[in-house]
């Protein structure tokens, strides 16, 4: 065999370092723990000067928040909802939305930015290393972290800086008045308008069905008639507001059959008018049993009984129906003697 057929031998870590060194070489450890690296002293560490600027960059930004968080207050209430602008780039805009957006992105921002200004430039940039630890922590940890939370905020400078912390909780302070100017804008408080209906005193009972006033000959013993009240027509903008509150179940039931005293003072001839608004999640009541005088809802099958007030007698519903007072006008037609007694509708609003 020539020495060309010998394949070369691969020298080895330790061959070459004989060859080298005279010895075995030993690898470096690629996992070995750098530590940490040599703290440089920032500008503002050694320079007061430079800290004093630092300190007025950081109020200057909070105080801007504050100025635009009145800015925010100030378009609210100053600029029209249906008011135009145009701005370049973006095209015609609200000005009000616009404003409110710019304002509010503003002060965020800025107080953002104030934050990571003062971190990175005042409060202390020494990384302390601490070994891990279990879940459940022993008292000298525990008061070890309060110390370093102490400690901290000695380092922050909040304390003997009154000015970047006088700025900053002042806009804090004032950055949620713009939640309450958002939420303002859900709309008109209620006031008394979840518990008052169109009702009165001399509306006219008008047939759902035929658009006309209602009479009591109109009204059969065992049917089930449904009303609103005189005035309030479909084409209006607030019909579906006032209808499910206003919408009314007329049934007739023999004077005899009715157990409640002051259901049968509140009926004319029989004639009850009860609310058809359910008062467990405000569903229309549309199924009537005329051998019991039971009205059922659809959604959650609550049972009212129409001969002993309206009372509930299975389902959900924790309240009766209101009854509303009727009687007759002069010329014959059924007419309201005031409105619901109680607010209709799920008993939320009549405990609110």
């Amino acid at each position: 065999m020539s020495s060309q057929d010998i394949p070369e031998e691969k020298h080895l870590p330790s061959e070459q370092g004989d060859a080298h060194h005279g010895g075995v070489a030993v690898a470096d450890d690629p996992f070995a723990d750098p530590g940490l690296p040599v703290h440089k002293p920032r500008i503002q560490d050694i320079d007061e000067r430079a800290a004093k600027r630092s300190e007025r960059t950081v109020a200057m930004l909070f105080t801007l928040s504050m100025l635009a968080t009145i800015g925010f207050i100030a378009s609210y209430v100053i600029l029209p909802v249906d008011k135009i602008v145009y701005i370049f780039p973006i095209g015609k805009v609200s000005a009000l939305n616009f404003a409110l957006g710019l304002t509010l992105g503003t002060a965020l921002f800025c107080i953002g930015a104030g934050a990571v200004h003062w971190a990175r430039t005042l409060m202390s940039d020494v990384e302390v290393a601490d070994e891990r630890h279990e879940i459940a922590a022993p008292p000298e940890l525990k008061a070890k972290v309060m110390q370093d939370f102490a400690d901290g905020a000695q380092e922050s400078g909040i304390a003997r800086r009154p000015l970047i912390r006088n700025t900053m909780l002042g806009a804090l302070s004032m950055l949620p008045l713009s939640a309450l100017m958002i939420m303002r804008d859900l709309g008109p408080l209620p006031e008394e308008k979840l518990r008052k209906t169109v009702w009165a005193k001399g509306k006219l009972l008008i047939n759902d069905n035929t658009n006309e006033p209602l009479r009591p000959e109109d009204v059969q013993v065992g049917s089930l008639t449904f009303a609103r009240p005189e005035g309030l027509e479909e084409e209006q903008h607030d019909f579906q507001t006032q209808i499910a509150k206003a919408a009314l179940m007329i049934v007739r039931i023999k004077p005899e059959d009715i157990k409640d005293k002051q259901e049968l003072e509140w009926s004319h001839e029989g004639i009850v008018a009860y609310s058809k608004i359910c008062t467990h999640v405000g569903c229309p009541i549309s199924l009537y049993e005329q051998q019991t005088h039971h009205v059922l809802c659809p959604c959650h099958q609550s049972t009212f009984d129409l001969s002993d007030g309206a009372r509930v007698i299975f389902g959900p519903a924790g309240h009766a129906l209101p009854q509303l007072r009727i009687g007759v006008n002069g010329e014959g037609f059924l007419e309201a003697l005031g409105d619901f007694e109680e607010p209709v509708g799920p008993a939320f609003w009549e405990r609110g």
